[in-house]
């Protein structure tokens, strides 16, 4: 979905069940119907109408009127319900111009493979694969964190104001990464690096 928040705000939030839930229920006068309804929702959105309201260089023209409605649009219970929120900054021409050779997507996908391998190993007894998929009692058994990663996902709830929902998907996203990283045990960098995916939760 682009330009998120240019979708009516009532079509947003019909996505909050199937987000939550992996389905959706329609419901008539006599009877309700479920269906399944899993899926990967991708968005992007620009910080105000114009988009240039956290550019380094360019004045942005919006007022704080025009951009508090903007960004209103998204309720916080939907974003709760999204993983991973990213802010992309604009790219320095000194890095377009940068030769230095990256990591080969070719090897990206092997750790992604191997972590997906961990996961289905992990969930073998289990009704699903992934570790998006973990209720509370799955997240009490496989996302057990060092006492270092404890004390930094306590001082992040309580300086941002996290939901228990927004708790339960930075561990969900911190095993990810230390599966990515071959680590059985959920350290603080990996907290770290979760707790940053949630940056929308500081509009």
């Amino acid at each position: 979905m682009d330009e998120l928040p240019e979708f009516k705000r009532t079509a947003l939030e019909v996505l909050r069940q199937p987000l939550e839930d992996g389905s959706v229920v329609i419901s008539r006068a006599k009877m309700s119907v479920e269906y399944p309804a899993e899926f990967i929702l991708v968005a992007s959105m620009n910080p105000c109408p114009c988009g240039y309201f956290t550019h380094p260089e360019k004045k942005c023209t919006c007022s704080s009127v025009t951009i508090q409605k903007y960004l209103s649009k998204l309720s916080g219970p939907l974003l709760d319900r999204i993983d991973i929120h990213i802010e992309v900054e604009p790219v320095k021409l000194e890095m377009l111009q940068d030769a230095k050779e990256e990591e080969a997507s070719v090897i990206i996908q092997e750790r992604i493979y191997q972590a997906r391998d961990l996961q289905m190993q992990r969930f073998d007894n289990q009704l699903f694969l992934t570790n998006s998929q973990m209720r509370k009692k799955q997240l009490q058994v496989y996302c057990k964190v060092d006492s270092a990663g404890e004390s930094l996902l306590k001082t992040a709830m309580e300086k941002l104001h996290l939901s228990g929902r927004a708790y339960d998907k930075i561990l969900k996203i911190s095993r990810t990464i230390a599966d990515l990283a071959k680590s059985d045990q959920i350290k603080a960098e990996h907290i770290a690096e979760a707790i940053h995916y949630r940056s929308l939760d500081k509009i």
